[in-house]
């Protein structure tokens, strides 16, 4: 007896098809069972995805006619990819390494194995491939032009066009006032001016924005979309808000600020008003305790305040001017609605998630303050303490004292180097962090000013009109104290990013 095979259609490459003939009792013919084997396909990353060295990646993937898939990597730096996975899903991955990795998947069904495979590069973090241009560009001078401050903290990126301020300037205050300055010259905390720089320039010579007494011990800065500063005075124990035509105002007199120490900006979005946050760091009369607070003003449309909420509280603060521990370097990420802090007093970074929803007293940081530094890693509770998380710790960390966001979402840190000794051969270290690598510090720190210890505090980054990152950073130690430059030279940014 003779069977008839009708033709079903061209069989896709990977498929096992069967065809299973028998004949019955009575002249009787029919088909058999088809088996399908496994098929795997990756959706993500992309064919030829790179990504940098700290950085997080999702792998994702789906299969049909399998029952069970198995992953694996081929190394062990390339991130956690491994064991029994579901038939269809997604994975985060961190590599914890540069180098070209590849994501392999085994799926097993009735019709067999099959496997599929994903490969990315992971080149070096951002950091690292600065480092080759570490002997930094001097932007400009910071001192004052008119009375001769210096010692630029602050350090902030113009996002707009407004009045004596281009877009891309670089703004500075300067928390020492100047060689004729009363009652006694280049005193740190004394200072009261913001400049400005225009980074085309080489050098650029700074022009004065603003001046005065609610600006004294000046020492953050964030701007506002339209070129209003909001800064912190630490020795004038205000907050105030300058225009871009130079007028200090002070629109936050209600609210209470304890020698702040740390300025964000974030803008409107959706139903969630614009808003600062600013860190206080009292002196507790030099002693380092309890009395780090992070306060948010929300604001309306023309910058008017909203609200005043204090969200987090019980950070160690202490010491005096030269040597002022606290909560510092605030920089926001509005892509995850994530204020990072840098705690000088224990040297860590914290990583606040869901700010902008966080309530009053949402998060309390347990009384972990000592008489000696480095306090100990914070611990929180509070009915928001969940959304605190300490990213990174401990050494290569020397009081950090300021930070700004990179274009791939890990941050630049800067030490602070208090109490570092002069003969020291690793003072001045920018270090990158990133918020999902396990323990968060990124390859190596680069030294970027061989001189005395404590030469850094104000950092902002940004990306020129090429796609390159670009760090600028406060040097106290060049004569005159200057903003610095390391990236490319050529084609200045156009506008910041995130800037501190």
């Amino acid at each position: 007896m003779k069977m008839r095979v009708s033709t079903w259609g061209q069989v896709s490459s990977g498929l096992l098809v069967s065809m299973l003939a028998a004949c019955g009792g009575g002249g009787g013919g029919g088909y058999g069972s088809m088996t399908l084997a496994p098929t795997v396909n990756f959706s993500q990353p992309a064919a030829a995805a790179t990504i940098n060295f700290g950085q997080a990646m999702t792998v994702a993937w789906t299969s049909a006619y399998s029952t069970s898939c198995t992953a694996s990597v081929s190394s062990a730096a390339a991130g956690a990819f491994t064991g029994t996975q579901m038939t269809s899903g997604t994975v985060t991955v961190v590599p914890t390494a540069a180098g070209s990795y590849t994501y392999t998947l085994s799926c097993t069904g009735a019709g067999g194995t099959m496997s599929g495979s994903v490969s990315v590069t992971v080149t070096p973090n951002l950091l690292a491939a600065l480092a080759p241009t570490v002997t930094a560009m001097t932007v400009g001078s910071t001192v004052d032009p008119m009375n001769g401050d210096a010692n630029p903290y602050g350090l902030t990126i113009a996002p707009a066009t407004v009045g004596p301020i281009t877009k891309g300037d670089l703004v500075v205050c300067n928390f020492n006032n100047g060689p004729a300055g009363l009652p006694t010259p280049n005193t740190e905390g004394l200072g009261t001016t913001i400049i400005g720089l225009h980074p085309g320039a080489t050098p650029a010579a700074p022009y004065r924005i603003a001046q005065g007494a609610d600006l004294a011990g000046c020492n953050a800065l964030t701007m506002l979309p339209d070129d209003s500063i909001s800064a912190a005075g630490w020795m004038s124990n205000k907050n105030p808000l300058v225009s871009a035509a130079g007028t200090v105002g002070a629109p936050f007199t209600a609210d209470t600020f304890t020698q702040p120490w740390g300025e964000a900006f974030v803008a409107a979005k959706g139903t969630q008003p614009a808003a600062l946050y600013v860190s206080n760091a009292p002196a507790n009369g030099g002693v380092v305790a309890i009395g780090g607070t992070i306060d948010r003003i929300s604001l309306d449309a023309t910058n008017a305040q909203t609200s005043f909420t204090e969200i987090l509280t019980g950070l160690c603060s202490g010491g005096s001017p030269g040597s002022i521990f606290g909560p510092a370097g605030l920089t926001y990420d509005a892509s995850i609605d994530t204020l990072y802090v840098v705690d000088s007093s224990s040297a860590s970074v914290i990583a606040i998630a869901g700010v902008s929803s966080i309530p009053k007293g949402g998060i309390v940081v347990n009384g972990q303050c000592s008489a000696t530094t480095p306090t100990p890693v914070p611990t929180f509770s509070g009915p928001s303490a969940t959304s605190a998380k300490v990213i990174a710790n401990g050494a290569p960390f020397v009081t950090p004292i300021s930070a700004a966001l990179l274009k791939n979402g890990d941050l630049v840190v800067g030490n602070g180097d208090i109490g570092v000794s002069a003969a020291s051969k690793t003072t001045n270290l920018l270090i990158e962090i990133s918020p999902v690598l396990p323990g968060g510090f990124v390859g190596q720190p680069v030294q970027v000013d061989a001189g005395a210890p404590g030469a850094l505090f104000g950092l902002a980054a940004t990306v020129n009109d090429q796609g390159n990152q670009i760090i600028y950073f406060n040097d106290d130690s060049a004569n005159p104290n200057a903003v610095m430059q390391l990236g490319p030279v050529a084609n200045p940014p156009s506008g910041g990013i995130n800037p501190y």
